[in-house]
């Protein structure tokens, strides 16, 4: 099971924090993958948003990643990790959804529908291995 969790917990989380470091350093490229959107598509105050929230993310998120290595590998500090990245990821998509909705709810342009959309549902699996890899660590410090 921890081997299983593990990978797919490395794809999710190297895929954030991947595209946040790709979304920070080069944010065109980002934008031509799909991991962000264009600064003439959204708001100024949205497109300022993404950017500290690229900045942010690529710092902090990194945890996850570590976490979903040492699960794998089998050693026994991965469950702190994994407390640590959970944590990290579950307030990383619950924000990032609330941002989203009241940007929306505000009439502040968020990007294209079909990106918005991506984003909503990129972030509830996040959301979702997050709480899978909280859990898992609590059994295993229990």
């Amino acid at each position: 099971m921890n081997l299983i969790w593990g990978i797919i917990t490395l794809i999710f989380s190297l895929f954030c924090w991947g595209g946040q470091a790709i979304s920070l350093f080069w944010p065109i490229a980002a934008a031509k993958m799909g991991l962000t959107e264009l600064e003439a598509d959204v708001d100024p105050a949205y497109f300022a948003d993404l950017r500290a929230e690229a900045l942010w993310d690529t710092v902090s998120t990194w945890v996850l990643v570590v976490a979903a290595i040492l699960m794998i590998i089998n050693n026994a500090v991965w469950p702190y990790f994994g407390l640590i990245g959970g944590g990290i990821y579950l307030y990383f998509a619950g924000r990032g959804i609330a941002a989203r909705m009241l940007y929306q709810r505000r009439g502040i342009s968020i990007g294209k529908a079909s990106s918005v959309k991506q984003a909503y549902v990129a972030l509830s699996l996040w959301g979702m291995v997050a709480v899978g890899m909280i859990v898992l660590s609590i059994l295993e410090l229990s």
